[in-house]
């Protein structure tokens, strides 16, 4: 998953308003449209209702804001932002004079850049308020006050009896995040003391808060930092997280919505409606889980068993990763969607193996008998090289994307995948990045089946490098101390 993308502060602490399915503002235009109305202009809330919008920048994820299937703009900012919209629009009775919410997705670390470039008018991200952003835009009244950051753990952590125990542990959070800077200045003190400081791993910029918990959920990642109303609400969603209450990284930070500067009249109408909304809700929570019901949720990919198949696996996806020139770990990571790297596994219609191939394209592609897991392994590679070559090969795209694009192709089938491309150029949106982009077209079209096999993918595949990360790791600490490599 960049600053909080994470809606649960607008949950957990916003009373959102009345109606569960609020429908979409400025109704009429399609909402992945990049390009609809966000031609530069800064200025009040009395130009935004000559204008006629408030310009709303909002991550697009799986609950604060997405397209469900049929194209209609759901998900909890949507929701909470229609209200807002509903309250500007009090008293005004001729409907060509009222004043629409329109959403603009945007990538996280550009949410205050474009606000300040005037692609937006108002940032809903439940953004953390610090020195840094305070000096670049004003905040609203807070939906959260006081908001520590806490240690998250699986299950499988190594034991933690106080923060000093961090001290050479692997801590994944993203850069973008407060929990990056507070995270340092915690390493800095620990090294100051003479301990070693905290091993802290970037997430891709794509990921959100929520995105690393399912990870630590699943036990893919050991250790993370969360605020504490965030860390407890999706601990009723993943039962697979440890809130540690007693490892405090922060002792308190203000959530809030983010404008630009010399905004009074657009703080006069949003402050109240802020005060108006804070405090827990049944409704809140209700709402919340909603959007996380049709969700299928990654699998434990780094159990003991898995993690056996995965060492032992390791050899085939290396050699023919490399000899299909495929990064061999999102291979892996492939495998283990399709069949958590099992070779006796076996599809109701028939996929075979590790990489699930289906008897006739076994042949198809020449690899020798599929039931044999070495082999299953190369024709599941081969397969995506062929997809590739084939479909993205000449397309300026990073060799990740094509990745993830033929993966999204074995899922949706290619014809698809490309029509989906060639509507996402339509909208404005990159044809050739999937994450945040074609990705959006993909659910609105086709549903979060692909979305979902493609994010689950990308996820092993993080998991799989940061296992990879700290067997290197392990392995040049022992031969510096003279030890033997355990790996």
């Amino acid at each position: 998953m960049r600053s909080r993308f994470v809606v649960a502060a607008a949950l957990c602490f916003a009373a959102l308003f009345t109606s569960a399915q609020a429908a979409p503002a400025a109704q009429g235009k399609n909402p992945l449209s990049l390009a609809y109305n966000i031609k530069p202009w800064t200025g009040d809330l009395d130009g935004m209702k000559k204008r006629q919008q408030v310009r709303v920048l909002v991550p697009y994820n799986k609950t604060l804001y997405f397209l469900d299937k049929g194209g209609t703009q759901r998900g909890l900012i949507v929701d909470m932002m229609t209200e807002f919209e509903k309250r500007l629009n009090a008293g005004v009775k001729a409907h060509y004079a009222r004043i629409h919410v329109v959403f603009l997705p945007t990538p996280r670390d550009r949410l205050i850049p474009d606000l300040l470039a005037g692609k937006g008018d108002l940032v809903a991200a439940n953004l953390t308020i610090t020195d840094e952003r305070r000096a670049q835009v004003d905040f609203s009244h807070p939906l959260a006050s006081g908001v520590r950051e806490l240690i998250v753990t699986s299950a499988g952590a190594p034991p933690l009896a106080s923060l000093d125990d961090l001290a050479g542990r692997e801590v994944l959070v993203n850069p973008t995040s407060s929990y990056y800077s507070s995270l340092k200045t915690l390493s800095a003190a620990l090294q100051a003391r003479g301990k070693r400081p905290i091993v802290i791993r970037d997430a891709p910029g794509v990921f959100e808060t929520d995105d690393i918990l399912e990870m630590v959920n699943a036990d893919l990642v050991k250790i993370t930092v969360a605020d504490r109303y965030l860390a407890n609400f999706w601990k009723q969603i993943f039962p697979g997280i440890v809130v540690r209450e007693d490892l405090t990284v922060d002792a308190g930070n203000d959530i809030a919505f983010a404008f630009r500067k010399d905004s009074p009249q657009l703080a006069a109408a949003l402050n109240p409606f802020m005060d108006a909304h804070r405090g827990d809700t049944t409704f809140g929570k209700q709402q919340f889980k909603k959007y996380l019901m049709s969700t299928k949720w990654v699998k434990h990919a780094a159990d003991p068993e898995d993690l056996e198949r995965f060492h032992r696996l390791t050899t085939h996806f290396q050699r023919y990763g490399q000899e299909y020139n495929i990064d061999w770990l999102l291979m892996v990571a492939q495998g283990y969607q399709e069949s958590r790297l099992n070779q006796n596994a076996k599809s109701a219609v028939g996929a075979i193996g590790v990489m699930q191939i289906m008897p006739a394209t076994g042949k198809e592609l020449q690899v020798g008998s599929i039931h044999v897991e070495q082999n299953n392994i190369r024709g599941g590679i081969k397969y995506v090289r062929q997809t590739i070559d084939r479909y993205y090969a000449n397309e300026p795209m990073t060799e990740l994307n094509k990745g993830l694009f033929a993966f999204a192709a074995y899922n949706a089938g290619p014809g698809r995948v490309n029509k989906l491309r060639k509507e996402a150029a339509k909208l404005g949106l990159d044809p050739n990045v999937w994450f945040n982009n074609v990705e959006r077209v993909a659910s609105q079209r086709i549903g979060r089946e692909t979305v979902q096999y493609v994010s689950n993918i990308y996820k092993y595949y993080i998991a799989y490098s940061l296992i990879r990360a700290q067997g290197e790791a392990n392995d040049a600490e022992g031969a510096a101390s003279g030890g033997v490599a355990t790996r």
